[in-house]
């Protein structure tokens, strides 16, 4: 398979990337068989892995959508909730599912704010896991891939809103598109 113009390489098929979520939702199956799981994933980026990821769960679940938006001067980790839960998760076991942990900033507000509504659990559930830009530590539960440094597009990831639509995971360089 090649890419398309402006992608470097693929860096996960289709394949690889369909493969390695049945194999997480495998995992969350089993942790939370017999419990009351909700999946909740941040707009618009996470929705394509959670529709896949949700189908491979063998349990029953529920789902609800955050979106958030950046503020002020662009600053690491400045953001607002911009739709809420639709829902209250309290006394809930909560998985936020994310399609990228990059510095952790985000993902911790999400934590933190997440955390004051009082579920009885709360985990993350990443389709990709950026460790190298990692600044703020945060406990991801699940991974289905660990990527390097390097900007990414595919699976719900965007560049201008292009290529969310991809079945894989590619490198990209954004200086050619």
């Amino acid at each position: 398979m090649t890419a398309p113009p402006g992608l470097e390489r693929i860096l996960f098929t289709e394949e690889q990337v369909n493969q390695r979520i049945k194999e997480v939702a495998a995992e969350i199956s089993a942790k939370y068989q017999g419990r009351d799981l909700k999946l909740i994933a941040v707009l618009k980026g996470a929705v394509f892995f959670l529709t896949a990821l949700a189908r491979a769960i063998e349990i029953p679940l529920k789902i609800d959508f955050l979106a958030i938006s950046s503020f002020g001067s662009g600053a690491p980790g400045m953001v607002r909730i911009a739709k809420d839960l639709d829902h209250p998760i309290q006394d809930e076991d909560i998985l936020l599912v994310e399609d990228i942990v990059d510095t952790g900033f985000t993902t911790r507000y999400l934590l933190q704010t997440l955390a004051g509504r009082e579920p009885r659990s709360l985990g993350i559930c990443t389709l990709l896991d950026r460790t190298a830009r990692r600044i703020v530590q945060v406990p991801v539960d699940y991974r289905c891939f660990e990527i390097p440094d390097r900007f990414v597009v595919g699976c719900g990831l965007d560049f201008q809103q292009r290529y969310r639509n991809l079945g894989y995971i590619a490198v990209m360089d954004p200086e050619k598109c």
